[in-house]
């Protein structure tokens, strides 16, 4: 088994980068993990969307 990490700060970003890793490769999923941090810098929000996919 290998993992692959993502990190984006937007979601829609997090979803192009998977989709376009899985159309690269041909691999067999075996579990994805999703996580979402906010924190304000300087009076702004920032978001970070992770995932974690764990492939054959």
């Amino acid at each position: 088994m290998k993992i692959k990490v993502f990190d984006e700060a937007h979601e829609k970003d997090l979803e192009d980068s998977i989709n376009n890793f899985l159309k690269e490769k041909n691999v067999e999923i075996v579990d994805v993990k999703f996580s979402v941090a906010a924190c304000i810098y300087a009076e702004e929000q920032i978001y970070c969307f992770s995932a974690l996919l764990i492939y054959k």
